[in-house]
């Protein structure tokens, strides 16, 4: 459960890495109003690129972790006994 909360996580990291910087909240950034030199930065095509593709890693990196959890076969504690010895 805990491995797919992962994968959901990097998705939504992912899918908004690569979507919000081509955005207009991304052009009406506060911080970047304050500081003018910064703001010349982030609407740089090639940092709003860089960005994207760190979505794209992420998407990536939740594509690998939900083949893992589908193929890997899960791993189950060894069953007790009634005398409490794991079953050979």
């Amino acid at each position: 459960m805990k491995r797919l909360v992962l994968v959901v996580f990097f998705f939504e990291v992912g899918v908004v890495l690569i979507f919000i910087p081509w955005s207009a909240f991304w052009d009406r950034n506060y911080f970047a109003q304050l500081v003018p030199p910064l703001q010349a930065a982030i609407t740089n095509n090639f940092f709003r690129g860089a960005v994207s593709g760190l979505g794209v890693v992420n998407v990536v990196a939740g594509l690998a972790e939900l083949v893992s959890v589908v193929f890997t076969p899960s791993e189950r504690p060894p069953s007790l006994n009634p005398s409490g010895l794991a079953k050979d």
